[in-house]
């Protein structure tokens, strides 16, 4: 497996921009304790007018021995069809957590994921970012 290309990791740096900045201002409107579906909604109201291509929980197969398996895998959000954004409303981002997304951005062949967790006093200490190791196709 190989890194992602420059050009496409420019490309998604620019996007996780955009997405951190929105998710920024939807947190400091409502700030924690809210449902992780009322923050999905509201930063989708965010990113469309910042002229981002977003969708909301996004069918996520699994391909086992050859066949797609359809086994209720969704990804909350997939903005610009590059970048899986999970978000969770939690005490605390825990391993299984990243693993979660570590494995959504292998089974869909995408180069970057955030999580954003809300449940903070600040948002900025609740962006977890992971780079996957694969190429998209």
């Amino acid at each position: 497996m190989e890194r992602p290309n420059p050009e496409l990791m420019l490309r998604c740096d620019q996007i996780s921009d955009k997405i951190n900045g929105a998710a920024i201002e939807v947190h400091r409107n409502l700030g924690p304790g809210l449902l992780e579906s009322t923050y999905e909604a509201c930063l989708v109201q965010e990113l469309v007018p910042r002229g981002v291509s977003v969708r909301r929980q996004v069918e996520l197969p699994v391909r086992y021995k050859g066949q797609l398996i359809e086994c209720g895998y969704r990804i909350d959000l997939l903005v610009e069809e590059l970048v899986v954004v999970e978000l969770k409303a939690v005490d605390k981002v825990l391993p299984v957590h990243e693993a979660q997304l570590l494995t959504y951005l292998r089974l869909a062949n995408l180069p970057l994921g955030l999580i954003l967790n809300f449940n903070v006093t600040q948002l900025i200490s609740g962006i977890t970012r992971r780079i996957s190791n694969i190429t998209p196709s």
